[in-house]
């Protein structure tokens, strides 16, 4: 503006200080002058007019609006959809008639986002799980082979579950209702699916059946856990939604009071020896471990109690609350029948995990690693092995505490409900892409709904379907799913965990060595 203002006025002053003064003058002096002034007055509108032309096609430095602004305003000017968010809730009827499902869910009219996060590694072992049916893909007559020893037949079509009930179980109920809290997390994004689920411990599906040249394909059947001698597929366990029979809280509300009850009390303030209380009747390892406890004879560093769950039963289980067990520096996991649910809230309490060796695995176990988020113990020295761990943990403070600190943020950070649905997502939309045929409708089947099984529910069942419903659709699509392992890298994993395992029990040996020198 400064610029422009001084050339504005220069060229006024140049030609006003050209116009003589007026003196005496004559008649033809007076032509010339007002000759030269129409002139004079003509060309200087004339230089004013390319100067106020000049100054206003000058670019002026401006914030002009950006693309994504223009179209922001004038998407602002537009009427956005409706965004609001309707949450589910149950719609009990009140009268005698039959409880229904509703028609349709109320959803979000809005696209779920882009995962925010990547899963965590141990979703990795979905590949190698559906790995025996890549090849040559799942047809009808194999998924309805497994029905042999299934409990159920989940058939999922249009975002609806129609379940055909083979065998009663007290674990089915709850599996079914995470599946059920699943498609409304992710309303109507699984594809039509087929399967059979099995609720017993024990795998069944065995790979020396179906090895070899002549072999037939193996039936695909899902449960809670597996082995490496199995080919089961495995399956996030009903707890997570809650086990009323022995008044097991929902996974995620128990999750925060294990949290909160682990936090107030400092690892080195805690008593340091190994903790276990559980059912030892389920198993002949753990009646084993009972050999291991104190006495007036020997001390091997733990202390072991036997759950009684008709006596906790009749007290109302106020001596079994898992949020309160995190008092002492090593808690011990061993399994029962088969593999335990007991696992991950041991995991989650900061003390470091004495990992009784398994023989099965779950869907998060394959991402643990040997001194990284656990202690191995030896299964056919169990005593010994306590002993020694528990010496070198007392003796080794910090490194026990880093221990047990890994464990606990894996459950916390990894086993999230969160991640809990997307591992459920994940698994049963990779599952569905090998199917070969189009899933329809068992005629046995009838289509299950939250309000079909919580509206007919009580007690502590009801109470804690309610707890574990999910509430509404979720804002963002399942975590990003990794892809799968390559030969090599599977092999330097499972190599990785048994030389840690090698190296605890060289330094287990060397230690009774010395004691016996």
């Amino acid at each position: 503006m400064q610029r422009f203002g001084n050339i504005g006025s220069g060229v006024y002053r140049h030609f006003s200080e050209t116009i003589p003064p007026i003196k005496r003058v004559s008649g033809e002096a007076i032509r010339r002058t007002k000759n030269n002034t129409l002139f004079l007055f003509i060309f200087s509108l004339f230089v004013i007019a390319f100067v106020y032309t000049f100054y206003t096609n000058i670019p002026v430095p401006v914030n002009e609006p950006s693309a994504e602004s223009i179209l922001a305003s004038e998407q602002s000017h537009k009427p956005h959809p409706k965004k609001t968010r309707i949450p589910y809730s149950l719609n009990c009827t009140t009268t005698n008639q039959t409880q229904t499902c509703p028609k349709n869910l109320p959803l979000v009219e809005q696209e779920p986002q882009s995962p925010s996060s990547t899963c965590p590694d141990y979703f990795r072992w979905i590949h190698e799980d559906l790995r025996p049916w890549k090849e040559k893909g799942i047809t009808k007559e194999m998924v309805e082979s497994a029905r042999r020893t299934a409990n159920f037949r989940l058939v999922i079509l249009s975002g609806k579950a129609y379940v055909e009930i083979y065998e009663k179980s007290p674990r089915d109920a709850f599996t079914l209702w995470g599946i059920l809290q699943l498609l409304k997390l992710y309303p109507k994004q699984l594809p039509d699916l087929d399967l059979m689920f099995d609720c017993v411990d024990w795998p069944v599906i065995r790979k020396g059946f179906y090895s070899g040249p002549n072999a037939t394909a193996p039936p695909p059947l899902f449960r809670y856990c597996s082995d490496d001698q199995s080919l089961d597929i495995v399956f996030p366990d009903w707890t997570f939604w809650g086990w009323p029979e022995i008044n097991i809280k929902p996974w995620n509300s128990l999750l925060k009071e294990i949290k909160e009850e682990s936090n107030k009390v400092n690892w080195t303030e805690r008593e340091p020896y190994a903790y276990w209380k559980g059912n030892p009747s389920v198993a002949k390892t753990r009646q084993d471990l009972l050999t291991c406890n104190v006495s007036d004879k020997k001390d091997w560093g733990a202390r072991l109690y036997a759950q009684d769950w008709g006596a906790e039963f009749q007290k109302g289980f106020k001596q079994s609350n898992l949020a309160d067990q995190c008092i002492h520096r090593y808690k011990i996991y061993i399994e029962g029948s088969a593999w335990s649910v007991s696992e991950k809230y041991i995991l989650a309490c900061d003390s470091v995990t004495l990992l009784v060796r398994p023989q099965y695995y779950n869907t998060f176990t394959r991402g643990l690693v040997p001194v990284h988020h656990y202690w191995p113990i030896k299964d056919n020295d169990k005593c010994r092995s306590i002993k020694f761990a528990v010496q070198w943990g007392n003796s080794h403070k910090k490194k026990a505490q880093e221990i047990g600190k890994a464990s606990s943020n894996f459950i916390h950070d990894n086993l999230t409900m969160e991640y809990v649905y997307d591992y459920m997502f994940h698994l049963l939309n990779e599952y569905a892409k090998l199917l070969k045929y189009k899933p329809t409708k068992p005629e046995n089947a009838i289509e299950f709904c939250s309000e079909t099984m919580a509206c007919t529910a009580d007690g502590t069942a009801r109470k804690f379907m309610e707890e574990a419903m999910v509430r509404s659709p979720s804002d963002t699509m399942p975590c990003n799913f990794p892809p799968p392992m390559d030969p090599l890298t599977r092999l330097s994993l499972i190599r990785r965990n048994v030389n840690s395992i090698k190296q605890v029990e060289k330094w287990e040996k060397k230690y009774w060595d010395d004691q016996t020198e």
